[in-house]
C-alpha cells in the first residue's frame, strides 16, 4: 500500500473517532443517554444516575483521544489502542443490547470494516523500514 492510501484510511478514521465524540456529547441527553437503555437499573436509577452521564463522557474522552492521537502520532501503539478500544466498547455495547447488531445502519457492524483498516495499518507500520 502507498503513503497515500495509508493517510487516506488513516484520517477517515480520525473522522471517525472525532465525529464520535462530538456526538456523544452533543446527544448527552439524547440518543447517547438512549443506547444505554439496555444498562440495569440499578446502575442507572436513583444515586446511580451519574454512571449514564460518566460512561457517555468517558467514551466521548476516549474517542476524542484516539482521533488526535491517529491525527498526531499515527503509529503501531496508536493502531494497536484503536483496535483494543474499539473491541472493547464493541463488547460493551454487546452486553449492554444484543440488539445493536440487527440495527439497519449498523452501528456495530461498523466496527467490523474498522478492524480491518487498523490491522492493514498495523501491518503497514509494522513491516515499513525504519
Amino acid at each position: 500500500m502507498n503513503r497515500s492510501s495509508a493517510n487516506l484510511l488513516r484520517n477517515s478514521l480520525v473522522v471517525v473517532w472525532l465525529a464520535t465524540a462530538w456526538v456523544s456529547v452533543w446527544e448527552l441527553h439524547g440518543q447517547s443517554r438512549e443506547l444505554l437503555a439496555g444498562l440495569p437499573p440499578a446502575w442507572t436509577e436513583g444515586r446511580a444516575s451519574w454512571l449514564r452521564t460518566a460512561i457517555i463522557l468517558g467514551g466521548a474522552v476516549a474517542d476524542a483521544v484516539l482521533g488526535l492521537w491517529l491525527a498526531l502520532r499515527p503509529g503501531r501503539k496508536a493502531y494497536g489502542a484503536a483496535l483494543l478500544l474499539m473491541a472493547a466498547m464493541t463488547l460493551l455495547a454487546t452486553f449492554i443490547d444484543p440488539a445493536w447488531w440487527l440495527h439497519p445502519l449498523g452501528p456495530l457492524t461498523k466496527n467490523l470494516p474498522i478492524a480491518a483498516i487498523l490491522l492493514v495499518l498495523l501491518q503497514e507500520e509494522t513491516s515499513a523500514p525504519p
